[in-house]
């Protein structure tokens, strides 16, 4: 299987620096990240919701080794909080943290994640928006998971993500699908010992359907984080058979994959919401997204080849 090899990579300076400097790269990367800075993305976020789509953004950047690395990082989730603010569009556009980049992974990282996040997630409120905590390996979780806790004591509408190819993933998800959560379930895209997670695909999707009826048929609100046409249409049927409302769950997809799909959900009364990140710490980022899908890789090397 390619995807462990990719995701070692993405952990890799050699790898990093070597495809950092291959010409067609940046090409490839704006597939998946559209910009670096907010002015580089402002465009994007306008036209994706003029087409009836909602957003969740992602300041790229996972390999924060100083606190102040994590207070830039925290500087750079509020001045998206500013823009969205100037724009209008807090109802529309959320935004996702990753708790490694506020510092979790430093020492007393718990509580220093936990206090740069804390000023976003504030910020996010008062114009309407909120903020979902991403999910990264197993070890993080139950720091997320508290951190997550915390939060929703004064801002109920944090949401945070599940990985289904996780074995403690269905306690999770029937802990967590209480009235007024939001919880995203996505498969999961960090490379897990098989004494912690299922390896193969076809065990990945299985749970990842019953976690997803769990979700549906709690008192919570799902977010189904999948590009797979059939897991996409179990969760239509899942939502059907606990007499769901189109408004009371959400499908969310990353940017650059399966745009059509983003715009006939959408059209057909569906709430839409697109994965987009952006900054210029990209490769972690990119590497994951690689490692998902073999079709982004076969386009990546394809790219290689024919401009190298």
């Amino acid at each position: 299987m390619l995807g462990p090899v990719i995701l070692a990579a993405s952990r890799s300076d050699r790898i990093r620096r070597l495809i950092s400097a291959a010409p067609v790269t940046k090409q490839v990367v704006d597939r998946f990240i559209p910009g670096e800075s907010v002015d580089d993305v402002v465009p994007i976020i306008k036209d994706l919701t003029g087409r009836g789509l909602e957003l969740t953004m992602d300041v790229v950047g996972e390999d924060i080794t100083t606190p102040e690395q994590a207070g830039a990082a925290r500087d750079a989730y509020l001045a998206l909080v500013d823009r969205l603010r100037d724009l209008g569009l807090g109802e529309r556009v959320e935004m996702s943290v990753k708790l490694s980049m506020f510092g979790q992974a430093l020492d007393h990282g718990h509580e220093l994640a936990l206090a740069n996040v804390r000023p976003v997630v504030e910020a996010a409120a008062a114009i309407g928006t909120t903020v979902t905590l991403d999910a990264e390996d197993h070890t993080t979780l139950d720091s997320m998971f508290a951190i997550h806790e915390e939060l929703r004591k004064d801002f109920p509408q944090t949401g945070c993500v599940i990985q289904a190819y996780l074995f403690r993933t269905e306690a999770d998800a029937r802990r967590l699908a209480e009235a007024g959560s939001r919880v995203r379930l996505v498969k999961g895209a960090y490379k897990e010992p098989a004494e912690v997670a299922y390896q193969q695909k076809h065990e990945i999707d299985k749970a990842f359907v019953r976690v997803l009826r769990i979700l549906m048929e709690g008192e919570g609100y799902p977010m189904v984080g999948s590009h797979d046409p059939r897991l996409i249409s179990i969760a239509q049927e899942l939502a059907r058979q606990a007499g769901r409302k189109p408004d009371e769950y959400e499908f969310q997809m990353l940017y650059g994959i399966r745009g059509d799909e983003h715009l006939r959900l959408a059209a057909e009364g569906h709430r839409m919401r697109v994965y987009t990140a952006y900054g210029t710490d990209w490769y972690g980022y990119f590497m994951r997204r690689l490692a998902e899908k073999p079709a982004n890789l076969r386009f990546f090397a394809r790219s290689l080849i024919t401009r190298g």
